[in-house]
């Protein structure tokens, strides 16, 4: 995971699109709780400042960015200041991983999801969640990225894109479910979970480790 400078820098605007954005992030929230495993050894990658790994029961974490976590350390999080192409644990330490809204900003995918693939238990999950490319939202975001304090530098991927990637790691039995059906601005409750992709704009994806 690299491009850390705008999330040194911005920590708080990170915080304050979550609290804007109030629906948008609830229904995130509930889609990966839709895919998320009953787990005893948990860590979220690009955890932030621990917006979904707290509310989700996951204790641990790890992210490149210092303000970051700087941040999730005060609220009580084991956070380790590593990318995702090099975290230091130890293989098969995990049977779930989470990762949500941080694919877009890695240096390498490929790299990266080896290095996740090899750190869960044999019959472990992994669950990422992502602005699919081609909906509305993803299509919004790379036409205003180059005004954006956070996605200036980022590449968003399709949902086919993402799962190629976790085929290519070894994932089987991919399932998927998405939300998000209105611009976020426009939202005024929970949008509903929907099982599939190709309608909502946020898509969370879970492939197990055989």
């Amino acid at each position: 995971m690299a491009l850390t400078d705008a999330f040194d820098k911005y920590s708080n605007a990170y915080d304050e699109w979550f609290e804007k954005n109030e629906w948008a992030y609830k229904s995130e929230l509930e889609a990966v709780r839709r895919l998320l495993p009953e787990f005893t050894r948990a860590i979220e990658i690009g955890i932030g400042t621990g917006r979904f790994a707290i509310p989700l029961g996951i204790k641990r974490g790890a992210d490149p960015s210092r303000q970051m976590v700087s941040i999730a350390r005060k609220k009580g999080l084991l956070v380790a200041e590593r990318p995702c192409e090099d975290l230091p644990f130890d293989d098969e330490q995990f049977d779930l991983i989470l990762m949500v809204t941080a694919i877009c900003f890695l240096d390498d995918v490929p790299k990266c999801m080896d290095e996740l693939h090899g750190k869960l238990l044999p019959g472990g999950y992994f669950v990422v969640g992502f602005i699919d490319a081609d909906s509305p939202l993803g299509i919004k975001y790379q036409a205003e990225k180059e005004e954006s304090r956070f996605y200036s530098d980022a590449t968003f991927y399709s949902v086919g894109k993402v799962r190629s990637f976790l085929e290519r790691a070894g994932f089987v039995d991919i399932t998927a479910v998405q939300t998000i059906f209105r611009p976020p601005a426009e939202m005024d409750c929970i949008d509903e979970v929907r099982e599939g992709t190709g309608e909502g704009s946020f898509v969370v994806m879970r492939g197990r480790k055989s």
